[in-house]
């Protein structure tokens, strides 16, 4: 029970409402930690919010990319993102 408020205290979605900062969800379809719907859930949330955002998704990746042509793509994409918010 204790373990149960905690995580209900810590739990990100009970604070949605103060999201300010620009966000880029990467996400591999093959992610076992991460469970799609939350990350859509997140996405969503922000862009509602009209937090500036953006979402890359790797069908066939993991919680990791992993293949160089996917790795390639991250690393513009991600650098991309870091030109347009920093």
């Amino acid at each position: 029970m204790a373990a149960q408020r905690s995580y209900d205290a810590f739990n990100p979605s009970n604070f949605v409402q103060n999201w300010d900062t620009p966000m880029l969800v990467i996400h591999g379809g093959r992610d076992y930690r991460v469970p799609i719907g939350q990350v859509i859930q997140a996405f969503q949330a922000a862009r509602l919010l009209g937090v500036k955002s953006r979402f890359l998704y790797f069908p066939d990746e993991n919680h990791r990319v992993l293949t160089p042509q996917n790795g390639l793509v991250w690393q513009h994409e991600f650098f991309k993102w870091l030109e347009e918010t920093l």
